[in-house]
């Protein structure tokens, strides 16, 4: 099936949606910086086993930014997912990257959609670091991120290198393409209300999400995202681990087969427990399998 490509409206405006393929639905959630296309080697490394639904966060490609200065919370994000779920059609298996992935946990807890899995790559739930007393690691995003902000205020063309070089290693800005280092510093203002964005719930609330999740992380990643990753796995109900060797924090560019076989694993799993369940349960039991509560 070929990829068809739309848009769905809100009362916000325009939000990116795109499908293709048949089989379980997985939704792709982009991070910052990204949209649609960025997950275009993981879906075709998944070989079409899927149906695969995408997306774009508020203020990249189609989707239109509904933030303002006085509003710049998690949940602008979730309501573009929740969107491109009600559009779908449930129960899905949800996918996210950096933000993504963050605004994806924000959406299972809020449980009002019906979800199968997550697969979490990279969440940028830092905010568990502090939590957790690893204040050292904390405070090394925390420099970092005022550094950018102050950057930015300041009118500093490039500032946005502060960011991607922290995610992605000493030199990686510099190493992009001409064509995404400007179009990452058209977009730093939007990012830096991603960075804004108010998402910081007491970790005992995810006990609470009781979907089976898979968190990815890049071994070369930096140390406060696998440590942010470690702990939320152990505060998540049904939540496993892996790290794909070699990978910084944008891997689905980087790693896509490897990131696909992480991603086509977990759902095929999920999936074949549910029709278990479905054989020894009722209808209405098997069905609210998987659904975030």
């Amino acid at each position: 099936m070929n990829a068809a490509s739309t848009m769905l409206q809100d009362r916000h405006g325009h939000i990116d949606y795109g499908e293709e393929g048949t089989g379980p639905t997985i939704v792709f959630v982009p991070g910052s910086w990204a949209t649609a296309s960025s997950w275009q080697g993981v879906i075709e490394a998944l070989g079409g086993r899927f149906r695969t639904v995408t997306t774009s966060l508020p203020g990249y490609g189609g989707t239109r930014d509904r933030r303002t200065a006085a509003d710049t919370s998690i949940d602008r994000q979730a309501e573009i997912i929740e969107a491109v779920i009600r559009r779908a059609g449930g129960p899905v298996h949800l996918v996210g990257h950096s933000l993504g992935a963050l605004a994806c946990l924000d959406v299972a807890l809020c449980g009002m959609l019906p979800l199968m899995s997550l697969t979490l790559i990279e969440p940028v739930a830092f905010g568990l670091l502090r939590r957790e007393s690893q204040l050292a690691l904390y405070e090394q995003f925390t420099a970092m991120r005022d550094a950018y902000f102050q950057a930015f205020e300041n009118g500093e063309r490039e500032a946005a290198l502060r960011v991607i070089d922290y995610l992605g290693g000493e030199g990686s800005f510099d190493a992009l393409p001409s064509r995404m280092r400007q179009y990452i510093v058209r977009t730093t203002a939007t990012q830096v209300q991603d960075m804004r964005s108010a998402f910081d719930p007491p970790l005992s609330a995810f006990a609470n999400i009781l979907l089976p999740t898979r968190l990815i992380c890049g071994e070369r990643s930096p140390q406060a995202l696998q440590r942010s990753a470690e702990i939320l796995t152990r505060a998540l109900a049904n939540a496993s681990l892996c790290t794909i060797a070699g990978a910084t924090h944008f891997m689905p560019g980087t790693h896509a087969a490897e990131v696909a076989q992480r991603i086509g694993d977990h759902v095929s799993t999920t999936e074949a427990l549910a029709w278990d369940s479905l054989s020894i349960a009722s209808p209405f039991s098997s069905r609210s399998l998987g659904h975030a509560v």
